[in-house]
């Protein structure tokens, strides 16, 4: 991680559809996310790692009901896994 990135970790998947997944990093604190959009297809086709470094104009503010959740699955991946170990 340099200076200028954040360390972000996977939180949550959310299934728009049966064809599309939003990876949703957050910041330990849940204050603060980036969503990334996929296709099923993509997702067999990728890594999808525990953990992002990202540039901090890249991450959006979390609405209040999902600060907690998304603080406490950032704190157990952090725990639990290297940021480039594949989940």
């Amino acid at each position: 991680m340099s200076d200028d990135t954040v360390r972000v970790w996977l939180v949550a998947r959310e299934y728009e559809h049966e064809d599309m997944v939003t990876l949703v990093y957050a910041t330990p604190d849940g204050q603060r996310a980036v969503f990334q959009q996929r296709s099923t297809q993509m997702l067999f086709d990728s890594t999808v790692t525990a953990g992002l470094d990202v540039e901090p104009d890249r991450l959006e503010a979390v609405d209040d009901e999902d600060r907690e959740r998304y603080a406490n699955e950032a704190e157990r991946m952090a725990e639990r896994h290297d940021p480039d170990d594949e989940v």
